[in-house]
């Protein structure tokens, strides 16, 4: 009988393959920009809808001609800017060298934490007395989700957002324009952008690892053992111990994932264009600003997603993409 052999399957990159800590994604990097602004912005994800616009696409078959695009669509209402924070260098990391909070606060912040009386001693103002010591400014701001309908939420998600571009006292000045106000998608993003959307994906419970990792089922010589769907070998004996890279059962799913360059398609205000008849499935009626994404982001229905602008976009040519019409039919065949 030939010698039966399979390549391993499922990438080891994604391992340890175990719960998300929270469904606010974490970013650990962030791309340098020309100009001060904010780097990044939350929304939440209603479903996934197609649109028709002329191919753009240098070298394309299609180039020039009318295309079918699917496209995630967001909700994103205007996130607040709550406090303004100061980093420097210490110990080969950063920490806080000072913070300075808004005197008029969202009240449903206090549903998220215990709202600070006072700002540490330190205002917008005296951050500048800081100087050289500053490499980072950054914002804390909070979601929105009692302004939408579609998310049986009051809680908001609070994050820190990084401040890019231009000198530290470029986006020292910038971050106290924006401490205490609302910001829109409009001031973060334009249209045509690059970006990547980070994001908890929909859990699936314990698997095993023919569904986990990709494994093959037993023969059907293999039968007689009555493990068909179980790994054929867990190791050698010396050593004595499972090595972590044996595909066993455990956590499949709610691990937080990133989609890189993601293509903004459009940033809309007026929701009677992207509404379907009925609404969308399991979400309901979008009654915020949105935007659309071309192709899918992770995560199910009403999760958070975190976009921030490509940091590995390479060389692809980029512009307001041109599209004729937005698919607004109902997603429940009604």
């Amino acid at each position: 009988m030939a010698t039966i052999h399979r390549p391993r399957r499922g990438s080891l990159a994604y391992s340890p393959r175990k719960r998300a800590k929270s469904e606010v994604p974490r970013i650990r990097s962030w791309p340098e920009e020309d100009k001060a602004r904010m780097a990044g912005f939350a929304g939440y994800k209603v479903g996934m809808t197609h649109i028709m616009m002329i191919d753009d696409r240098p070298r394309s078959l299609t180039e020039g001609v009318e295309i079918s695009m699917p496209v995630t669509v967001l909700e994103v209402p205007p996130m607040n800017v709550v406090a303004v924070r100061a980093y420097e260098n210490y110990n080969g990391g950063l920490r806080p060298a000072g913070e300075a909070w808004s005197e008029n606060l969202s009240p449903d912040l206090a549903r998220a934490l215990t709202v600070p009386k006072k700002t540490r001693g330190t205002s917008a103002d005296d951050l500048r007395a800081l100087g050289d010591d500053i490499v980072d400014i950054r914002v804390v701001v909070h979601t929105n989700p009692m302004l939408i309908t579609g998310i049986p939420k009051k809680v908001p998600e609070l994050m820190e957002m990084p401040i890019n571009g231009g000198s530290m006292l470029d986006r020292l000045a910038f971050a106290q324009k924006l401490l205490g106000q609302q910001v829109p998608i409009s001031s973060v993003f334009e249209l045509g952008d690059l970006m990547d959307a980070s994001a908890v994906t929909k859990g699936k419970g314990t698997q095993g690892p023919v569904r986990r990792w990709g494994i093959a089922i037993a023969k059907r010589k293999h039968a007689r053992t009555g493990k068909l769907r179980h790994v054929g070998n867990l190791g050698p004996w010396h050593p004595s111990h499972i090595s972590w890279r044996v595909p066993q059962l455990g956590q499949m799913g709610y691990h937080q994932r990133t989609e890189f360059n993601k293509r903004l398609m459009f940033i809309g205000t007026d929701s009677a264009q992207i509404n379907p008849k009925g609404g969308f499935p399991g979400y309901g009626l979008v009654r915020n600003q949105y935007i659309l994404i071309k192709g899918s982001v992770p995560g199910p229905i009403k999760r958070m997603v975190r976009i921030r602008h490509a940091i590995r976009p390479g060389k692809n040519f980029v512009k307001a993409p041109e599209f004729l019409y937005v698919s607004q039919e109902s997603k429940q065949g009604v």
